[in-house]
């Protein structure tokens, strides 16, 4: 059977580590850390977890570091894992089976997160896949926030299925989640202002509402209860955080909009909003009369 490299970005998460590193033991072949600029044992820990520890210095996300990570790993294939994640036993076991006779290059795996307690199942956050299993070459990373990895050859989905998942514990508090979001904003508005992205006053309006409408009603987050409409509410107002701070790098330049101006764009929005709703109502109960509403815009 090919040889397996499981590879570990971490920063300051000693705790989270070593419930990773448990989940692999009876999978990997050889384990590697990449030790971010930690501040606490992270690095001692893995060593004592029979790690390979790699130093890196301190970066913003992840994705910075994923390729130095992946040129450490000496297996056939290699199974990136976040420290915060946990492979399943019921995961571990299909892995060793396509690792006997693999059928492609690389696999994208669903990913279960754990948000605030529960299992997201639904907002835009399942299946949630991720490239994470793939033969070394086949699969790399580039180097903006949260991006798709480049991949070659033959891809192929682990089924959707809860045991099959990895299990992402996510955000545990409101602070975590707000400190990632300050975070986060101020790499996406560095982006934003890098490239060729016109600011307009309008994004205070349109990137958040239509974050909500995606994550609420198209990305059926009412299914997830009151945890779907706060996290819908959350991820809408980290939009509306990255086009402040995109604004804050224009120097807070003024325009001159009047009231009618700013009632007019929420109009058109406010006409989104309601199509979505309506389709979203007509799907759970069947009533007629939400898809008339939907296709009249009432």
């Amino acid at each position: 059977m090919a040889k397996l490299s499981v590879v570990i970005n971490a920063q300051n998460v000693e705790p989270d580590l070593l419930r990773a590193i448990a989940s692999i033991k009876n999978l990997a072949d050889e384990i590697v850390v990449i030790d971010q600029g930690s501040t606490d044992k992270t690095g001692e820990v893995a060593k004592n977890l029979g790690a390979k520890v790699f130093k890196y210095k301190s970066v913003r996300y992840v994705e910075l570091a994923r390729n130095f990570a992946i040129g450490k790993a000496a297996g056939d294939w290699i199974l990136v894992l976040d420290p915060d994640e946990e492979i399943t036993s019921a995961l571990s076991k299909k892995i060793k089976e396509i690792l006997k006779s693999p059928k492609a290059d690389f696999y994208r795996i669903p990913r279960k997160n754990i948000i605030f307690g529960k299992w997201i199942n639904h907002t835009l956050w399942w299946p949630d896949y991720q490239t994470r299993l793939f033969k070394k070459g086949k699969v790399s990373w580039s180097e903006v926030i949260h991006s798709v990895p480049m991949v070659t050859g033959v891809g192929f989905d682990i089924p959707t299925k809860e045991d099959l998942a990895i299990l992402h514990h996510n955000y545990d508090s409101i602070e975590q989640y707000l400190e990632k979001l300050n975070r986060y904003t101020s790499v996406q508005a560095d982006l934003l202002a890098r490239g060729d992205y016109k600011f307009g006053w309008q994004d205070f309006i349109n990137k958040p509402m239509r974050e909500f409408i995606n994550r609420y009603f198209t990305g059926e987050g009412y299914k997830d209860g009151l945890h779907g409409f706060s996290l819908s509410l959350l991820q809408a107002f980290s939009e509306l955080i990255t086009y402040v701070k995109l604004w804050q790098k224009n120097k807070f330049k003024e325009e001159n909009i009047g009231l009618t101006e700013v009632v007019v764009e929420i109009g058109k929005k406010e006409k989104e909003f309601r199509f979505w709703q309506n389709d979203a109502l007509y799907k759970e109960t069947k009533n007629i009369s939400y898809r008339i509403k939907k296709k009249f815009g009432l």
